[in-house]
This record gives C-alpha cells, structure tokens and sequence, in this order.
C-alpha cells in the first residue's frame, strides 16, 4: 500500500479546517499532519511537521497573512503551498502570484477538485526539484570542463609548445595553464632502466 501525503492545513476557521481534514481522508490518499490558524504556527508546525505539501487560507489571525506565511514556507522549506480561499480579486491575487503556489482553489470547492489541485502540485513541485538538480549538475560540471582544441605547435625533439604570443614553453606548464589538470612528476619504467644504465 502506498504511502499517504502528508498535508498540513492552514485556516483561522476551525470548521473549514475540519471540514478540510474529513474531506482528505476520505478520498483516501492524504494523512493530516496538523492543523494551524497564525502564520507563526504554521510556520513552526511545517518545521516540526515536515509535510509534502501545505494547504494555505490567505487570511489568518496573527500578525502574518497566508501570502507572506506561504512565501516564507517556499524559501525557508521548499514545500509547494496550496491557497485556499474565498478571496478572488486581483489584489489577492496579485500578492499571491509573487510567492510562486503550486495551485488556487476558490472556497467552497468539491473533494474532487482539490484532490486533482494537491496532485498536480505535487507533480510539478517534483518535476521543478528534478530541473533543478539537473542544471545544478550541469553548472558544476561546465565548471570543471577546460578543453584545449586546435593545432598545438610542438618541438619534436624537446616536446615544448609555442603559445599564441609565440613563447614556447614546457608541455605541462601550457596544460596547467590552459586547463585544471595539474601535474605531478614521476619516471616512468623505461626512462628509469634508461638512467640506471647510464649510470
């Protein structure tokens, strides 16, 4: 049996929170973590909690609203933010795009809606992370990639390299100094039956 999501509820009406709670365990698929009514709470209960997603009233009690408490749960915990609310004019509206949610449900809604909401959601949230870890990995690698192309001009009997300013140093000072390879000294075993002969 799959796991549930874990969602925390973040409403000032007790009623519409529990009214939310029994409409997420009946379709099945979600455990509540908790409940909150301030931003502070839901702030301290997302820490604590650690939910996969968070389902937002744009009006709280408390000094924070939902919008400024949604952006800081997506900056401080990187968890997608649900609104719901029955707020649809466009300064609401407005203010909440700038936080970036996952999905804006307008009060009252059906179980059907908000399970489709919460599921796409979590889709997206997931298919940002996965970009994200993409273009990280990439940025770190073209980080470490130097690559030297072209014709190099080399002295056949000292194995030195002409620059473009025509100075010519040794192999591996041009290399260090063109790529992140560094160079560490050793006799490989032909040069040393070489060197011990000679001697």
């Amino acid at each position: 049996m799959p796991e549930k999501t874990r969602v925390l509820i973040v409403d000032d009406d007790d009623i519409i929170a529990i009214d939310i709670r029994t409409r997420l365990e009946e379709i099945g698929s979600y455990d509540v973590a908790g409940t909150a009514s301030t931003g502070d709470d839901a702030l301290r209960k997302t820490g604590e909690l650690k939910p996969e997603i968070v389902l937002m009233d744009i009006v709280l009690k408390g000094d924070m609203d939902g919008i400024e408490t949604a952006g800081l749960i997506r900056s401080r915990f990187n968890i997608p933010v649900v609104y719901l609310t029955a707020y649809a004019d466009d300064l609401f509206l407005k203010r909440a795009k700038i936080t970036e949610p996952f999905g804006y449900i307008l009060k009252p809604f059906q179980a059907r809606e908000l399970h489709t909401t919460i599921e796409m959601a979590l889709y997206r949230h997931r298919v940002d992370a996965e970009r994200e870890k993409l273009i990280t990995e990439l940025q770190e690698a073209l980080a470490h990639v130097k690559t030297l192309r072209g014709c190099l001009p080399i002295c056949a009997t000292c194995k030195k390299i002409r620059d473009d300013k025509g100075y010519w140093t040794r192999i591996e000072q041009y290399i260090m100094e063109h790529t992140d390879a560094d160079f560490t000294h050793g006799i490989c075993p032909e040069c040393a039956r070489k060197f011990v002969e000679g001697n």
